[in-house]
Order: structure tokens, then C-alpha cells, then sequence
């Protein structure tokens, strides 16, 4: 199934957190805080509601660091993506 997102917005694939401690402890999963790292899968073409267009400055393949409370959760596939706005997107990891 192919994702295409609208005007300025996103689909990412959040990267899992590691569910042990580098000292080897297992964290459950109720422990474990909400990853903020994610891969760009699918950009939309950067026009806002207004007309306007935006450029976008993510490309599919890029690894970012966005916002912990944005977004919206989806399932599709048994995987979990989070379709967010560009303006939600802190930075881009190198």
C-alpha cells in the first residue's frame, strides 16, 4: 500500500527505542519513553491550504527529529507511521 501524503505533510516510520540498557537491563515497554527519531517515508508536494507553496525540506530516506506530542498515529500493514506537518519537524539527522 502506498501512503501519499497531502500539501505539507509527512509520513514517518519511527525508529524503536532500545528496550535494554547498554548495562544490559530489559526495559519494559511501559518504561520505555516515545521515540522522536523517525525515517521520512513518503513527502507530500508542499502546498498549504491557502495556495501557497512551500518548499519542503525532507526528502524520503532522510532520518529526523521531530516533536514528541505531533502527529497523528496510524497503523497500516501491522507497522506504525505518524503523519505529521513539515513545520513539525525539528531537524534532520546526518
Amino acid at each position: 500500500m502506498n501512503i501519499k501524503p497531502l500539501f505539507d505533510r509527512v509520513v514517518l516510520c519511527p525508529i524503536e527505542n532500545e528496550s535494554e540498557t547498554k548495562s544490559g537491563i530489559l526495559l519494559p515497554t511501559s518504561a520505555q519513553e516515545k521515540s522522536q527519531l523517525a525515517i521520512v517515508v513518503a513527502v507530500g508536494n508542499g502546498e498549504n491550504l491557502d495556495g501557497k507553496t512551500t518548499k519542503m525540506q525532507v526528502s524520503v530516506g532522510d532520518k529526523v527529529l521531530y516533536g514528541k506530542y505531533t502527529g497523528t498515529e496510524i497503523t497500516i500493514e501491522e507497522k506504525k507511521y505518524v503523519v505529521i506537518r513539515q513545520t513539525d519537524i525539528l531537524a534532520v539527522i546526518e
